[in-house]
């Protein structure tokens, strides 16, 4: 009985021994790995934080040193490598030379922020050729004096520098700008960059603000008379302005004078009134019209004759407005050159006042990609109702049997005009089966035609 537990004991005591080493090996190992797990972790980390650093580095390098510091750069590294290396004594003349030439560049470069930039433009909407005065102000906002400087504006694909005084902490100063000469588009102004360079253009630094203006530069435009609208007398239009003594919009009763029709007595004032009163009408006008901007560059001469056009459609657009006439303005749109052919598109300029059409005139480009003119009325003519008038506006390029058959798209009761701008050309009009074709040299030619037609 002894002896089995004794070697009961034995056995309990061994197993308890092996089961003990067993679980702090276990732990042992479990240890190991959670600190190799943390030091992986922190390596990961350290190494995701060294690259950003790098690269913002490399990013700030490259914003900063000018391809002059690069030079002076690689000429301190090897002067003072090759010098030290092999003792050449010019090489290390040249390196500690190109060393204390950036050295002292590196003070240009404090106070970029210390500037407090407002640009402020007299009119944000200007007509082509015509300039804009503008003025930027600079405050110093440092508590310390400002160096000179120098403050980049774009304007545009352009750019306009001006330059900045010593300014002690507080003071401002301000400069005039003025931006000659605008073309026709939507010009951005802005944001104001503050440049720090050394004299020789070693190292440069800079700063750009937040305030940045659009300029809409419209098209030249030229008044037309109310004639050449292109308005048709229709019953079943909308009344106007415009009195006369036949009509369907009863206006108000007047007197009698000689020449009235005898059918418009109004005989229940005249019993009262004791005289002859007739009846006074508002003249009602079908006034749905469309001007169709051909926007193709193979449809123009050049560049000018396009913006010949664009101002030419303005100016009717104008004057439709201005009579209270319903307009659509439409012209083509950018169509990529993997659908072309099997897509359809026109771009609306709004045009239910003069300044948004004009703002929307500032925009519309000269298109590589897009629909022929004679596309652009068909998809016009499905998608406008009861047009009493069509005026096609193109380039010289455009031959008359192109415009025919464009005219073919609409009604036909839909009276059809082309406006072709030829700056070679000499003023003219021509009346083609279903179409009036009128050519234009200059902006100016485009009133007297318009005028000659409706009197014709």
């Amino acid at each position: 009985m002894s002896l089995t537990e004794s070697r009961l004991t034995r056995t309990s005591a061994a197993t308890g021994t092996t089961g003990r080493g067993e679980l702090t090996a276990t732990s042992a190992v479990s240890g190991r790995d959670r600190a190799l797990l943390r030091a992986a972790v922190w390596a990961a980390a350290a190494s995701r934080t060294t690259v950003r650093a790098l690269r913002r580095a490399a990013a700030w390098l490259g914003r900063t040193v000018r391809p002059a510091g690069a030079l002076m750069l690689v000429a301190a590294t090897a002067g003072l490598v090759l010098g030290i290396r092999f003792g050449y004594v010019e090489w290390m003349i040249a390196g500690v030379a190109a060393l204390v030439l950036l050295i002292v560049a590196i003070p240009f470069l404090f106070g970029a922020r210390s500037y407090a930039v407002d640009l402020d433009l007299a009119h944000e909407r200007v007509v082509a050729g015509t300039g804009v005065a503008s003025r930027v102000v600079v405050r110093n906002v440092a508590p310390r004096a400002a160096l000179p400087g120098r403050i980049d504006v774009p304007v545009g694909q352009g750019l306009v520098e001006v330059g900045v005084p010593f300014l002690r902490p507080g003071n401002e100063v301000a400069q005039e700008l003025s931006l000659p000469g605008l073309r026709r588009g939507v010009v951005t102004v802005g944001p104001a960059t503050t440049v720090r360079a050394d004299p020789l253009a070693l190292l440069r630094r800079e700063h750009a603000f937040e305030d940045v203006h659009e300029i809409y530069v419209h098209p030249r435009t030229v008044a037309l008379p109310s004639t050449s609208a292109g308005l048709i007398r229709d019953l079943e239009g909308s009344p106007t302005r415009r009195l006369v003594d036949a009509d369907v919009s009863f206006h108000a009763i007047r007197e009698y004078a000689p020449g009235d029709s005898r059918r418009h007595i109004h005989w229940a004032s005249t019993a009262k009134t004791g005289r002859l009163m007739v009846r006074q009408y508002e003249e009602s006008r079908r006034s749905r019209m469309a001007v169709i901007l051909s926007a193709a560059r193979g449809e123009y001469a050049d560049a000018d004759e396009y913006e010949l056009a664009v101002s030419c459609a303005a100016s009717l657009g104008l004057r439709a407005i201005r009579d209270a006439r319903d307009v659509a303005v439409v012209t083509g749109s950018e169509i990529p050159r993997v659908v072309r052919g099997r897509l359809r598109a026109i771009r609306r300029v709004p045009a239910s006042a003069p300044r948004p059409m004009l703002d929307g005139f500032s925009g519309v480009e000269m298109l590589e990609s897009t629909m022929a003119l004679g596309d652009v009325c068909r998809l016009t003519a499905e998608s406008e109702e009861r047009l009493s008038v069509a005026v096609l506006v193109t380039g010289s390029t455009v031959p008359l049997a192109a415009l025919q058959k464009a005219a073919l798209a609409f009604p036909v009761d839909t009276a059809v005009v082309a406006v072709v701008c030829d700056e070679r050309a000499h003023p003219r009009m021509r009346a083609l089966t279903g179409l009036t074709v009128l050519t234009v040299g200059t902006l100016d030619d485009l009133s007297g035609l318009l005028l000659r037609g409706a009197t014709s």
